[in-house]
């Protein structure tokens, strides 16, 4: 399973993921040190990805 890895730039990151997904909210993307598999839950509820697609697509961002 692949490491997340959003510390430090997540801005960037939470960005760049409304760009590709329009229908993301704030509230989609919120990210909470420790709480990591809710982000990617929630996520992978609205994208239709796997976690590990949610994962991958996140760090290529």
């Amino acid at each position: 399973m692949s490491n997340l890895k959003l510390k430090g730039s997540w801005n960037e990151i939470k960005g760049k993921a409304k760009q590709s997904y329009a229908d993301l909210t704030d509230d989609d993307l919120l990210y909470e040190e420790g709480k990591e598999d809710e982000l990617l839950g929630r996520l992978q509820k609205k994208t239709g990805k796997t976690r590990d697609e949610v994962v991958n697509w996140l760090n290529e961002l």
